[in-house]
């Protein structure tokens, strides 16, 4: 018996990529299945001339399409996992995580220069990101880092506009689009940190909807599932959002799960990192034991001072 099933998505290139690339699966893999796109515009979508972390950061690229999953406009939703919430609305969950691309972060060079080591001192680096700011800030305190918002062709064209020496970007995207050809460097996870979920896509849908979950349930990858997972409860138990520099990265290897999370100050000058290892079947507590240790480090007075509030409370000796 033959259904229609509707994706609601972005209408940036990369967002209509990736939900397209669901799109042709699940055609592949039920060919009497119509699939349909809905393009919906987001908040982030609207505001372009602002940094991310000045106007909310996560919820941003995801809420008016979970309200249009609500009102049983859209079936499921595709999103680029690093820009999801870790708490969702009543009625919808997340189902999937996919395969995870290349996680780590690239920049594209201005001519002339072979690698990132190479950029000038005092150097314009263009970046939103106040995690990809604070790291490579610490990694290189005399560089300038320049706010630049927009899709991926559009940042890469702030090279030249804006006068930049660099721009960074994630490896995902530019592969996804075509633009690996333009990536002057990759940079190692232990010299920058990936975004939480950077590089996965999450399919979120309603929890009742029994028929479409069964139909999507093939894309969840196990191994990117419990890295992300991991990653995720890490974030969620520092309470943090595009607004700070918070990162965690994972990685599988048989049952054991090695995690990294970093915490920093938005200038790079006080950052901290660990590095767990678990089983993967307990990738959710790893996380937030990761998170517990680095509060104990010093984690909860770093974000204290960049949230502006007493978050997290200091025991008194």
């Amino acid at each position: 018996m033959s259904r229609t099933l509707r994706i609601g998505t972005r209408a940036s290139a990369l967002a209509l990529w990736q939900a397209n690339w669901v799109k042709d699966q699940l055609e592949q893999r039920y060919p009497d299945l119509t699939v349909t796109l809905t393009k919906i515009k987001t908040q982030g979508d609207k505001i372009l001339d602002v940094p991310l972390a000045m106007v909310g950061g996560k919820g941003l690229f995801v809420k008016e399409i979970q309200e249009a999953m609500l009102r049983h406009e859209v079936d499921i939703a595709v999103h680029s996992m690093k820009d999801v919430p870790t708490f969702f609305p009543e009625g919808t969950g997340l189902r999937c995580i996919t395969e995870r691309e290349d996680p780590r972060d690239i920049v594209v060079l201005k001519p002339g220069y072979a690698s990132f080591a190479d950029i000038r001192h005092k150097g314009r680096i263009g970046t939103s990101s106040l995690r990809r700011k604070a790291q490579l800030l610490n990694l290189r305190p005399d560089l300038e880092m320049v706010d630049i918002r927009g899709n991926v062709q559009t940042r890469i064209n702030k090279l030249d506009e804006d006068n930049l020496d660099a721009v960074v970007l994630a490896a995902a995207g530019m592969h996804r689009l075509g633009f690996a050809a333009q990536i002057g460097e990759y940079f190692d996870p232990k010299v920058c940190l990936p975004a939480i979920g950077q590089g996965a896509l999450g399919l979120e849908s309603r929890i009742d909807d029994e028929e479409t979950n069964s139909l999507i349930d093939f894309f969840n990858h196990a191994e990117t599932a419990y890295a992300v997972t991991a990653e995720r409860a890490v974030l969620s138990t520092l309470e943090g959002g595009c607004q700070v520099p918070i990162a965690a990265f994972g990685t599988v290897s048989g049952t054991e799960l090695e995690l990294t999370g970093l915490v920093s100050d938005v200038a790079g000058r006080e950052l901290l990192k660990k590095t767990l290892t678990g089983p993967v079947g307990q990738a959710a507590e790893l996380g937030v034991t990761l998170a517990k240790q680095l509060l104990e480090m010093g984690a909860g007075r770093i974000l204290n001072a960049v949230y502006g509030c007493e978050t997290f409370k200091q025991d008194e000796d």
